[in-house]
């Protein structure tokens, strides 16, 4: 069964809402933050971490 990357995501981080309900800030600075290293000097470094 192939289920698409955003669909997982989706239902890991609702369910780590509901689940540990961290505030809405927290959410939002690790999205954001997450989206500004994406396109930053830093994802090379960050992509072959992950590898």
């Amino acid at each position: 069964m192939d289920v698409p990357l955003w669909l997982a995501l989706a239902v890991v981080g609702y369910l780590g809402i509901k689940l540990i309900r961290p505030p809405w800030w927290l959410v939002a600075v690790l999205l954001l933050g997450g989206y500004l290293l994406a396109d930053s000097l830093l994802a090379p470094v960050i992509d072959t971490a992950v590898k």
